[in-house]
Parts: structure tokens; C-alpha cells; sequence
């Protein structure tokens, strides 16, 4: 049982990266050749602020429907326990500029046209922590995020 794990979040150096930004973390086939392709969806800076839980929270349920009216295949976008971003898992091989662009564009959406109606998941039968939600404070995330440019990149500005 004493396998060398290496978990490629903890090896990445959180100092260096330049949130937001989406990051193409790896491309994996399975045993009949079906592929995932995990992404890391970074929007606060590591180490120097973090979303708050109920603004996260919201965002994370917002983005389960969003990115799936914009783009097939997503698995999963489960928020980082840091609270600075999250995990992406979808079927099949994508490019982080398109990730990137999707991220963006339901930012837009969180920022400027959602309402308490929208977001999916918020009652006690469908949510397991459903008091701990802000969309003011989902809101006023996506508007910080949005105004700071998503880069494709992760170690240089390149904004989408």
C-alpha cells in the first residue's frame, strides 16, 4: 500500500498561476477508449482571497445548468475546497479556450440575468446544505471574476 500517489493539484505551484483562468489539466482514455477530459476552473487567486460558502454554493448549483445549456458532455464542476475554483470533468477531448468561453459567458449570465427563481437545487428535498446560498453574493463574485478577464491560460494572461 505504499504507492507513490501523485495528485497533480498538489503539485502544481499555486504562486505562479494567474487566476481566472481555466487550465487543461489532463486528457484521460478509459478501458474502451472513452475519453475525459478534467479542467481546473480557477477564478480567485490562490492564497489570496476565496469565495465565501454560500456564495460558492450558489454558483456551483447556477453552474450545473449553465454549462450544460452551453456545451454536452459535462460529467461534473464540483467547487475546489479552497474555494478559489473548480474542478471541470467532461466526456471527450476540449480546448480551455472554449472552456474558457463557456465559463465566461455563464459568469455574464450569474452577473446580469439570473434571478433567486433560476437556481436550481435550493430546497431541502433537492439540496443537502440548502440554507447556505447567496445569489447577491454569487452575483457580486461573477461581476469581480468577469472584470478581472478568464484567461485560457494559467500561467499568462490570454483573455477569452
Amino acid at each position: 500500500m505504499s504507492k507513490d500517489i501523485v495528485v497533480e493539484s498538489f503539485e502544481l505551484d499555486h504562486t505562479i498561476v494567474k487566476a481566472p483562468y481555466v487550465r487543461l489539466i489532463s486528457e484521460e482514455s478509459g478501458p474502451i477508449g472513452d475519453i475525459i477530459t478534467n479542467f481546473d476552473i480557477r477564478l480567485i487567486q490562490p492564497n489570496m482571497n476565496s469565495i465565501d460558502t454560500a456564495g460558492l454554493h450558489t454558483i456551483e448549483h447556477l453552474l450545473a445548468k449553465l454549462i450544460r445549456q452551453r456545451i454536452d458532455g459535462l460529467i461534473d464542476c464540483s467547487p475546489f475546497g479552497c474555494r478559489t475554483g473548480f474542478h471541470m470533468i467532461i466526456w471527450g477531448k476540449k480546448d480551455p479556450t472554449e472552456i474558457a468561453k463557456v465559463i465566461k459567458s455563464c459568469l455574464e449570465e450569474i452577473a446580469d440575468g439570473i434571478t433567486w427563481e433560476d437556481v436550481p437545487g435550493t430546497t431541502i428535498e433537492s439540496c443537502g446544505n440548502y440554507k447556505d446560498h447567496s445569489l447577491h453574493s454569487a452575483k457580486e463574485w461573477a461581476k469581480f471574476i468577469l472584470a478581472q478577464g478568464i484567461s485560457d491560460n494559467a500561467f499568462e494572461r490570454h483573455i477569452v
